[in-house]
């Protein structure tokens, strides 16, 4: 399914010419050698463009349509009238030796066999380039011994003649476009794509731009070993895909994958592409606001939302979205030479956007006035169960896929998620942020189905909730805020530093002391006392029966209900310092 979905992509995306036909491909190309017709080396140009990455301009190589590079491991196999200096020039940033040798004569092979029968003057030039190049003698030339580290660099290298690029020239087309339809037939058999009999394809093309993967690219569809054979057939041939196929889902692949077309995003160790299936970049821009919002689109996400709500179309800055246009998500993650696939989801555009609001919906919290994002990204999410500290900020392995497909598929949250947040309020001893509130509250919400917790409440504190965990939690937040008004100054340690962990898990054996502290820290205020002790004792009186005070605690609290404990804390401590906020 997931070869099909691309594959038609591909169809669609060149009908619209934003890629190559078959037999082609785009490549990153950072100079041209300038050729005589007899073969000389005239000089070397650059086609490096600037572009802005930040705050910075570099020099990045243009993309360029060129014939279908080939798929390199350890071999040497080279390419068409495109390839780097050590095919090319047979050099590279040493010089010469027997590895580039071997490297140029492959290229110099290829292009003869290709060029042998045609008197154009592009091929010529090129023909006469390989006949008399001496790859030992190159430094002597002094265009290329003063651009040698840039050349060398690992780059692509195409040829240019007094009449343009030579694989742009129209005899040279031609005769690329015969030898790939000509090509040696190995192997017939039905693609399990197309369900069409054709030449299976034994060697895939890599897919490019994953992070963590092999820079040359990694294979989606690959068999290297025995133990992955089956019935005799070897490589690619126990997948049976068509040559056309092959290369049609690499092609839309490599082209969500660039940079430029903005249809892929990278949580994590996973790489996650997307795209509608007429190819309009209007839905993939719109889906990448919406699950990685930022503040200035969050007028545009609340637009969104409450179009769905109330059944209207998505208009987007004036620009009409179908709400029933089939949309794709893929996830990817490097596995050494290849590439695993972490999650596939398939479903309406507007199915996708409402799971994304049902998620937003359930995350909505009571936040700070300093924070001005009503909705948090997946990665803020992932975010909040990094140790800040650490050296390598990344969330647990597989984490994130298993995160954004549970939002995709409007599923349960993984545990992980869940386990990892509370992992991090108890080593940050009470660290208890707007996201980790918010996570722990979407969780309760959709994988608990607490009785007390329903979609909709608890975005604020919820003074009619009589859950002995949530109002524990709330009194350990008034307990905390009488310490603090009782001190007059900045306290570098409170209660919440030694007591919060026992207190939220083991409320029986922590509370008693810290009401006897309390009263000691209630006879140093004067105008605030009677409204602490009031507080305490409404909050009191939602779990102790009669004067048994300790016995009404609870001895142990299980992990949802610690998860009612640090929302209850969280809750009534915005609502303390909501005043000051406001003044």
């Amino acid at each position: 399914m997931i070869l099909q979905a691309l594959t038609k992509h591909y169809e669609v995306l060149a009908e619209q010419g934003k890629v190559a036909e078959s037999g082609w491909c785009q490549a990153k190309v950072s100079y041209a050698l300038d050729i005589a017709r007899d073969g000389s080396l005239l000089g070397i140009i650059s086609l490096k463009q600037e572009e802005t990455r930040g705050k910075k301009s570099v020099m990045v190589p243009c993309i360029m349509k060129v014939p279908e590079m080939v798929s390199r491991t350890a071999g040497v196999s080279a390419n068409f009238l495109c390839d780097n200096s050590k095919y090319v020039l047979g050099i590279d940033e040493k010089g010469c030796n027997k590895r580039t040798q071997e490297c140029f004569d492959a290229m110099k092979t290829r292009q003869l066999e290709l060029l042998a029968h045609t008197d154009g003057r592009a091929a010529e030039a090129v023909r006469n380039f390989f006949l008399q190049w001496n790859p030992e003698r190159a430094k002597e030339n002094e265009d290329l011994a003063e651009k040698w580290e840039e050349v060398t660099g690992g780059g692509n290298l195409v040829f240019v003649t007094e009449d343009g690029y030579a694989h742009e020239d129209a005899e040279i087309c031609r005769i690329w476009g015969q030898a790939v339809q000509t090509s040696s037939k190995e192997a017939e058999g039905v693609c399990m794509v197309t369900g069409r009999r054709t030449e299976i394809a034994r060697i895939h093309s890599v897919i490019k731009g994953v992070p963590g993967a092999q820079s040359s690219g990694a294979a989606l569809v690959s068999f290297n070993a025995p133990a992955f054979e089956s019935y005799g057939k070897e490589q690619s041939y126990n997948a049976p895909v068509g040559k056309y196929a092959a290369f049609a889902y690499a092609t839309a692949l490599n082209y969500l994958l660039a940079p430029e077309s903005h249809c892929s995003y990278r949580l994590g160790e996973t790489m996650v592409v997307f795209w509608a299936e007429s190819a309009r970049e209007e839905y993939s821009k719109v889906f990448l606001d919406v699950f990685e919002p930022q503040e200035s689109n969050q007028d545009v996400l609340k637009n969104v939302f409450e179009n769905l709500q109330k059944g209207k179309s998505i208009d987007v800055e004036g620009i009409h979205l179908n709400a029933e246009e089939p949309f794709h998500i893929l996830g990817l993650a490097p596995n050494a030479a290849r590439l695993s696939v972490r999650f596939f989801y398939s479903d309406s555009f507007g199915n996708i956007l409402e799971n994304l609001r049902r998620h937003y919906k359930r995350m909505e919290i009571v936040k700070p006035k300093w924070e001005q994002e009503d909705c948090l990204g997946i990665w803020e999410m992932l975010s909040e169960t990094i140790n800040q500290k650490s050296k390598e900020k990344k969330p647990r392995e597989n984490m994130g896929a298993a995160v954004f497909r549970a939002i995709l598929a409007d599923g349960k949250y993984p545990e992980s998620l869940y386990g990892a947040t509370m992992l991090r309020v108890r080593a940050e001893q009470g660290g208890v942020t707007r996201g980790r509130a918010a996570i722990i509250k979407a969780h309760l919400i959709r994988n608990y189905k607490n009785e007390w917790i329903k979609e909709g409440t608890f975005v604020a504190l919820n003074e009619e909730c009589n859950s002995p965990a949530y109002v524990l939690g709330r009194e350990f937040a008034v307990l905390e805020k009488i310490q603090k008004e009782a001190a007059g100054v900045e306290l570098n340690t409170t209660i919440k530093d030694r007591y919060f962990n026992a207190a939220c898990a083991t409320p029986a054996s922590i509370f008693p002391i810290l009401q006897k502290l309390s009263n000691s820290h209630l006879r140093k205020l004067e105008k605030k006392k009677i409204y602490f002790e009031r507080m305490l004792i409404e909050l009191q009186g939602k779990i102790v029966a009669g004067n048994q005070a300790q016995a009404a605690y609870p001895k142990r609290l299980s992990l949802e209900e610690q998860g009612m404990f640090i929302l209850g804390y969280y809750h009534q401590v915005q609502k303390l310092y909501e005043k000051k906020e406001e003044k």
